[in-house]
């Protein structure tokens, strides 16, 4: 069977990434890469990416070398690393929040964007502004930092993480067009909104998955 590697920085990601991946790459085999040190050194450093690029780079090393057909890199705050692994791979690596910023300029003037870690927040809205230049568009962006709902999941606590973070969606939401989930394993929450809201809400491990199927077909 043929393969493609994840790599995560959390173990948040892999069981969400795993089913999607099996309703949307069903017949592809899936690789799980897991350092979960490098977002609390990202924290530590104020994320300072030299600091764990050299390490994060030698993942998507070892994905060629086991031969996966191609690569999908499950952290934003590492997105900023894709290029520099595009450069020394001949595998495709995708960066799972790339077509959600893509769509989300697409889409609308004034955009929200929540993250509950400084370190996605920052190349989140690096990301979407490079796409709006791309696309000729302009773009208000209305960052969010919900910190305290982290110090609430990394404590153990997913209810009371989904409670403060799905209460400030919604506030964003109602001064927002959309918003943009700067981290994958912010996703879930939107299903506990209000149903009138969660057409409004993009989140990328559904689009990440999409875009690197498309890439497998291409090739």
């Amino acid at each position: 069977m043929n393969s493609v590697a994840i790599i995560h920085t959390t173990a948040i990601t892999i069981e969400p990434l795993r089913t999607l991946a099996a309703e949307i790459l069903p017949d592809w085999e899936v690789i799980n890469f897991l350092d979960d040190s490098i977002l609390p050194q990202l924290q530590r450093s104020g994320g300072n990416l030299e600091e764990v690029a050299a390490r994060w780079l030698c993942y998507v090393q070892v994905a060629e070398e086991v031969g996966a057909a191609a690569v999908l890199s499950a952290c934003s705050s590492v997105g900023e690393l894709v290029p520099r692994a595009r450069a020394r791979t001949s595998l495709p690596v995708v960066r799972i929040d790339e077509a959600m910023a893509e769509e989300a300029v697409a889409r609308s003037e004034r955009i929200g964007v929540a993250a509950t870690l400084r370190t996605t927040l920052e190349p989140t809205l690096r990301l979407l502004r490079g796409k709006a230049e791309a696309a000729g568009r302009t773009v208000a962006l209305e960052p969010l930092l919900v910190d305290a709902a982290f110090q609430r999941l990394a404590a153990g606590d997913r209810d009371g993480h989904d409670r403060l973070l799905a209460a400030a969606l919604e506030e964003l939401a109602g001064r927002n067009d959309i918003v943009v989930l700067a981290q994958a394993s912010m996703a879930r929450v939107v299903s506990v909104l209000p149903d009138s809201l969660q057409d409004r809400f993009l989140s990328s491990p559904r689009l990440g998955m999409q875009q690197l199927k498309r890439i497998l077909e291409e090739r």
